[in-house]
């Protein structure tokens, strides 16, 4: 009726094997995570598109956490000032920019005409 108390089973000696399990355990856990958000960034991007309709042209720094962008909505260009919690138009371009892509070698940063532009309207 009353059965012989069970002997719980010898607990391992958590030595340098456990370790290593939960270092690998955790890898996998860090790797899934990583991936999956890469994978996320990727959809989110590719699905993003309207139909060519609106496209960022270029952009450039203009402190830690301001920047010039220039967007093409339909055929016309506008020069955007974003900041945090903020959007403003700067500029709308009478005619849109030839904005071509510089060679390879060169950083094409100092000539450009979107550059020009925004030298040309601080002034």
């Amino acid at each position: 009726m009353f059965a012989a108390p069970q002997t719980a089973p010898a607990a391992h000696a958590g030595g340098l094997g456990g370790l290593g399990e939960v270092t690998l355990a955790l890898l996998l856990v860090l790797g899934a995570v990583f991936a999956l958000a890469w994978v996320l960034k990727r959809v989110r991007t590719f699905g993003s598109r309207v139909g060519g309709a609106l496209d960022v042209l270029a952009q450039v720094p203009l402190g830690p956490k301001e920047r010039a962008v220039l967007i093409r909505v339909g055929a016309a260009q506008i020069l955007l000032g974003v900041a945090p919690g903020r959007v403003n138009t700067l500029y709308v371009l009478p005619e849109p920019l030839d904005l071509k892509v510089p060679p390879a070698g060169s950083a094409g940063g100092a000539n450009s005409p979107f550059r020009a532009l925004l030298r040309s309207l601080g002034k």
